[in-house]
């Protein structure tokens, strides 16, 4: 094998791994994006979680409090 060949070789192996590396690349940013996507769905899933648990909140110390009246506490 000559000097040339090896180093047509060597350069078809880099363009080979600088592909991958890009494919490689581009797959971790869309991880990442999906991942973000999804930490924010579960964010506003959390808040809405949150706004209902509160109201249920409120809505049980309005029944404490008429309880408590009605029983002349």
């Amino acid at each position: 094998m000559t000097i040339d060949e090896r180093l047509e070789k060597l350069t078809e192996r880099h363009e080979a791994l600088a592909q991958s590396l890009e494919i490689i690349a581009g797959m971790q940013l869309a991880a990442e994006k999906r991942a973000l996507e999804a930490a924010s769905l579960q964010a506003q899933r959390d808040a809405k979680y949150d706004e209902r648990f509160d109201r249920l909140l409120t809505i049980v110390e309005s029944h404490e409090r008429r309880i408590s009246h009605l029983e002349g506490d």
